[in-house]
């Protein structure tokens, strides 16, 4: 297994302070926001491997952060950060251009765990992949309770069953059918990884947004939702980066 963090966004919604710095690298409670992944991440058992995909522009600051967080914590798991070769928000890849970008360069044919670079999460992921392993040979993806309807209209919105079933997806609905939302934390078996390159070859399909893709893929096949019971946030905007530091200073604090 291995886990792919996407990071090769350019963060305009948080200008200035992503102008010339990477967004996954901005501190949450002093600590880049990636940092809180990676660390989740090196304690999942049979990961053999994380893979950092980011930019031309940010290589430099990722190769960096990587050296100092592997002596930091002694990680016995490999590190590596990629360069998908764009310069500017205008031809950047996307989040599943990125995921396709990876999936060749670095030859991956095995389970891989899929983390947005901006996805901030207070619990573990060992529960997740436990609930994706068995669910396989089906694809799993993370969800967040946002507690009110009104709420989940910025975001992908999920309907599942009783077996945790995705049994609907619409993305950023004016009218919201529930509350749950899909966070960018996917696990996708091997044998579904052909699903990217069906899915791309579709010029009409949206390379971005990578809840589009898990929409057209729950059309097809089943696909299986966990729902994360603690914090989360997407750090999409001044407003949400902010909050997110106050609140994970606090639990901090609180920790001691």
């Amino acid at each position: 297994m291995k886990a792919l963090i996407l990071a090769a966004g350019y963060g305009t919604r948080l200008y200035p302070l992503t102008k010339e710095y990477p967004k996954p690298l901005l501190p949450i409670a002093g600590r880049p926001i990636v940092e809180y992944i990676a660390e989740k991440l090196v304690k999942v058992k049979d990961l053999s491997e994380i893979v950092v995909v980011t930019n031309d522009k940010f290589y430099p600051h990722f190769l960096e952060w990587t050296n100092a967080f592997e002596k930091q914590c002694g990680s016995s798991q490999r590190i590596k950060v990629i360069n998908d070769g764009t310069k500017t928000q205008q031809d950047r890849l996307g989040a599943i251009g990125d995921i396709c970008f990876a999936l060749e360069k670095e030859h991956i044919q095995e389970d891989i765990v899929v983390f947005g670079g901006d996805n901030l999460f207070e619990e573990s992921v060992d529960d997740f992949v436990s609930f994706s392993l068995n669910k396989k040979p089906q694809v799993s993806i993370g969800i967040y309770d946002i507690g009110k309807k009104g709420l989940a209209q910025k975001y992908g919105v999920v309907q599942i069953d009783g077996d945790g079933k995705l049994v609907g997806f619409a993305e950023k609905p004016p009218e919201p059918q529930s509350s749950l939302i899909a966070t960018c934390l996917y696990y996708i078996p091997e044998g579904k990884l052909r699903c990217f390159k069906e899915y791309t070859h579709d010029a009409q399909n949206e390379k971005d947004a990578s809840g589009s893709f898990i929409s057209w893929l729950s059309k097809k096949d089943a696909v299986y939702g966990f729902v994360f019971k603690k914090h989360w946030y997407d750090i999409g905007d001044p407003q949400v980066y902010q909050e997110a530091d106050r609140i994970f200073a606090t639990l901090k604090k609180e920790r001691g």
